[in-house]
């Protein structure tokens, strides 16, 4: 489904570049999968945020995915900026209000709680065939998700993401931080109303043919928005601790050198009232956001990649 999304959102110059597509075991989480990408988004800046960044723009993201938990760490060259971002998933309605431990959250953390199906999206992002009101999926026969589904639906599952973003830039920092979380919303509002409408492409696949799906529509990403890095490697044959890339444990606080997938950038318009038009969090230090996105799936019923 990621692949499959960056391909759609990717074009000449900007986008989504795989660098990277491994195997990696952790000692703390196991056997998981390890990425890291080059996004391009200059042209999808906003002219405020253009003014500021050098003309050819990107950002890195790396991601250790240990499904049902994964981290994902994003930086540019800009200083003093980074994304990280906490996932887990669980078989309730986002009704877990503690699922990252620790000391409970004050103010400064925004919770936020995402319908996959009535909230707005980006019109220009809009397809009837993603319109969850209207889908059913065939292999499943799960939909159509009317009005209330959260409370009726089974199996449901929730995406929980621990959104943390810091630009310590005086100036800029309240408009930079705010911007950020908003664009992070709507990318994954957009990913996982896709997850469930491509449901009926990828329900059936090994985790061989999925790594194989990666490896090809990964490598036309590559070709399509004008980059031509070394093949892409991807396997399922765990890499041994001497030759694994990244740390050896995968961190558990913000990166302040690695980088965001936010694919592209919306543009401003209404919403929903369950849906707010920015986060109002305070200025100083870093901002912090929880996003709650219940799901029409179980992660422990089969094994299936994020």
């Amino acid at each position: 489904m990621i692949s499959k999304h960056s391909h759609e959102q990717s074009e000449r110059g900007e986008g989504v570049e795989v660098v990277q597509n491994e195997p990696y075991e952790d000692p703390e989480h196991g056997s998981g999968q390890f990425t890291e990408k080059r996004i391009y988004l200059n042209n999808k800046l906003p002219s405020w945020a253009r003014a500021v960044v050098p003309k050819i723009f990107y950002v890195t993201e790396k991601a250790w995915n240990y499904y049902p938990y994964t981290i994902t760490g994003n930086c540019s060259f800009l200083p003093k900026f980074s994304i990280h971002i906490e996932t887990k998933y669980e078989d309730n309605k986002g009704s877990n209000d503690n699922i990252f431990g620790g000391e409970p959250r004050d103010e400064e953390t925004e919770v936020c709680f995402v319908d996959i199906v009535y909230d707005e999206i980006p019109e220009r992002h809009y397809k009837e065939s993603e319109d969850l009101r209207y889908f059913k999926s065939k292999k499943t026969n799960r939909g159509l998700l009317k009005e209330g589904w959260i409370d009726t639906q089974d199996p449901i599952m929730c995406s929980y993401k621990l959104v943390t973003v810091k630009f310590e830039v005086w100036g800029l920092q309240t408009r930079v931080e705010q911007f950020v979380h908003k664009v992070i919303r709507d990318v994954l509002l957009l990913g996982h109303r896709q997850a469930f409408a491509w449901v009926d492409e990828w329900i059936d696949m090994t985790m061989e043919e999925v790594r194989e799906y990666e490896r090809t529509t990964q490598e036309a990403t590559n070709l399509k928005i004008g980059s031509f890095p070394p093949a892409i490697s991807i396997s399922e044959t765990p890499l041994p601790s001497s030759t694994r890339s990244g740390p050896n444990s995968a961190p558990s606080t913000p990166l302040s050198t690695e980088a965001p997938e936010f694919l592209s950038v919306p543009k401003e318009r209404p919403r929903k009232k369950s849906a707010p038009e920015t986060l109002t969090l305070p200025d100083p230090g870093r901002r912090d956001s929880i996003f709650k996105l219940p799901s029409f799936f179980s992660w422990n019923s089969s094994p299936q990649p994020e």
